[in-house]
């Protein structure tokens, strides 16, 4: 991400194809359509037009690069900025971590929710560059979606932490270690100002937004019980945040039947940490659509238990 700088490459993630995985689920697959095109538009197609004698490249770089607060700073910037890129290179690394990283994500998640995770992590990194980087003496127009690409390394690196990526098609290192310097390396460079064009801190804006929701996703933060008191709602642990009409007859709680014997099935049972970290070994090596329905509610269960 920066005012035309570069992702890095060599990197190399060998996801599994199979488990109902689609190689290029739909919100990705518009992504890197969308970038595609208009990188095309901007770098390749308008540089040559001009409006009243002024470049329309120009015009719309005004408009849709992310700038410091300022005369030339909109809102939508923060959006914007993520569809720009500095140049082919920038383009092609951004869209390939995005792909061999997020395709794992979307297909776990679900289109909507890694749309709205791409795009939170996008607009964190975007105020960050803002924000931060002023202090520290950059500035100038931001374009690249390398803010919301960090929120997703973060997440995959969470969700799969020992999911072994290949340095140039060759070295295996596990993810959770090699995203963790990727990091560490962003946030010294962007500290010290040792790389120019860069704009670090919307990398570390990205990474650090996907850090707070995936705490929240897995119970630690409790963000979605902070917005309904908030809202001034009562939520309820087994309502999935549905409201509940109170009346004055007793509650009770419904009674789950087991699929296959048609008897009551005890959901309160105690799970022993190997079962967990064994279902942890399996995300960690299938992804999480390789769980069957009974890990999946064990899974779930013990994160409300941590919560």
């Amino acid at each position: 991400m920066s005012s035309y700088g570069s992702m890095r490459s060599g990197m190399f993630y060998r996801p599994g194809f199979f488990g109902g995985f689609s190689m290029f689920p739909p919100v990705i697959k518009a992504l890197i359509i969308s970038n595609v095109i208009i990188w095309f538009l901007l770098d390749l197609l308008l540089p040559p037009f001009t409006l009243s004698g002024i470049p329309i490249f120009g015009i719309l770089a005004e408009y849709l690069a992310l700038w410091p607060f300022g005369p030339n700073f909109w809102p939508w910037q923060l959006v914007t900025y993520m569809f720009m890129h500095g140049g082919f290179l920038h383009l092609f690394f951004n869209m390939l971590m995005l792909w061999m990283f997020g395709m794992e994500l979307e297909n776990a998640w679900g289109s909507r929710k890694f749309l709205i995770f791409y795009l939170l992590c996008g607009v964190g990194g975007g105020l960050a560059n803002i924000l931060v980087g002023p202090l520290v003496g950059q500035g100038g127009p931001t374009v690249g979606a390398s803010g919301a690409v960090f929120g997703v390394l973060l997440a995959f690196a969470m969700l799969f932490p020992d999911r072994p990526i290949y340095l140039y098609f060759l070295f295996p290192i596990r993810a959770k270690y090699l995203i963790a310097a990727l990091i560490g390396f962003e946030l010294l460079v962007g500290v010290t100002g040792s790389s120019e064009g860069v704009a670090h801190f919307a990398h570390l804006g990205g990474a650090a937004v996907g850090f707070v929701y995936m705490l929240a996703e897995i119970g630690i933060i409790p963000l979605r019980e902070w917005f309904i008191t908030f809202k001034g709602e009562e939520s309820h642990p087994f309502t999935n945040n549905a409201r509940v009409r109170k009346t004055g007859d007793e509650i009770h709680e419904a009674q789950f039947f087991d699929i296959h014997t048609g008897r009551p099935a005890d959901r309160k049972q105690d799970v022993t940490q190997e079962v967990i970290d064994a279902i942890l070994d399996k995300i960690s090596t299938g992804g999480y659509q390789s769980l069957t329905e009974e890990e999946k509610r064990i899974l779930n269960d013990a994160s409300k238990r941590m919560h």
